[in-house]
């Protein structure tokens, strides 16, 4: 008489595997990247490497995060790697857990997240669900995720840690430096991390004087107005470009019949 069928078995290998270290990036550059919001970060990015801003901070707009990724790919609804990943990680480490957007299963709760804090984990980042947030709450300890249920997981595998993995739609490898805020997540790759952080400084400084300028009121947006032209926006109402500027604050005659006209020579004056 048969039993258990083989394709039920766990093998070693992709899938079923720990791996249990991996570089990092000196601490003093990964707590520079502290001092920037991940909106500016993520402009140096070309903005291909936020997460989806369905994974947001359940535990407080006033929680951060900034440190290496200590990856974690589970069965969906399961979570024993994530158990294990509290023995891999270590302290100032990111549990980054690919649940592969399970609406499910939790992969973690209260007693997980008091565990990782007792290990000096910065905090978790799931793509998935978590449970037991009223208790999770009073730990202080930064959880972002997509959601919450009642529906607790399994502990029986298969998953990996600290291999490449899928969160929010970007690819994380273990190491990578991940900055989470009330804002948003980007992850940064470690090997472009420092050269970033230089540009990051550089753009700050011209930012600041463009936003200073633009509290004040001293601005343009003669820019639009180029891009418009060259792609030959069509414009419904009579006058240019710079008449109607002028119709932001009220100096033209509501009155006027509208038609269409190609965008003509624009006035680029600031």
């Amino acid at each position: 008489m048969v039993a258990k069928p083989f394709t039920a078995e766990m093998h070693p290998g992709p899938g079923f595997r720990v791996r249990l270290d991996f570089p990092r990036l000196d601490r003093e550059i990964m707590d520079e990247y502290r001092e920037f919001v991940t909106p500016d970060i993520s402009d140096l990015l070309n903005r291909l490497y936020s997460m989806d801003p369905a994974i947001t901070c359940l535990t407080g707009s006033h929680h951060q995060l900034c440190g290496p990724a200590c990856t974690v790919k589970v069965f969906p609804g399961d979570n024993l790697m994530v158990h294990k990943s509290l023995d891999v990680a270590k302290p100032g480490d990111i549990v980054v857990v690919d649940a592969g957007r399970s609406p499910m299963n939790a992969v973690l709760g209260d007693l997980v997240s008091t565990k990782a804090k007792h290990r000096q984990i910065a905090g978790f980042i799931v793509d998935g669900l978590i449970r037991d947030l009223p208790a999770i709450l009073p730990l202080d300890f930064p959880v972002f995720a997509r959601g919450t249920t009642t529906v607790g997981p399994m502990h029986r595998g298969p998953g990996e840690i600290n291999y490449p993995i899928s969160c929010g739609g970007i690819v994380v490898n273990p190491g990578d430096l991940v900055v989470g805020d009330a804002a948003g997540i980007v992850v940064i790759p470690q090997d472009i991390a420092l050269e970033l952080l230089e540009r990051l400084k550089g753009h700050r400084e011209s930012n600041a004087a463009y936003l200073a300028a633009v509290r004040v009121g001293d601005f343009s947006n003669a820019w639009v107005d180029r891009l418009l032209e060259k792609h030959e926006c069509l414009v419904v109402g009579e006058g240019s470009f710079a008449e109607a500027g002028a119709t932001a604050h009220g100096s033209w005659n509501d009155n006027r019949t509208p038609k269409e006209v190609r965008v003509g020579p624009l006035d680029n004056s600031v």
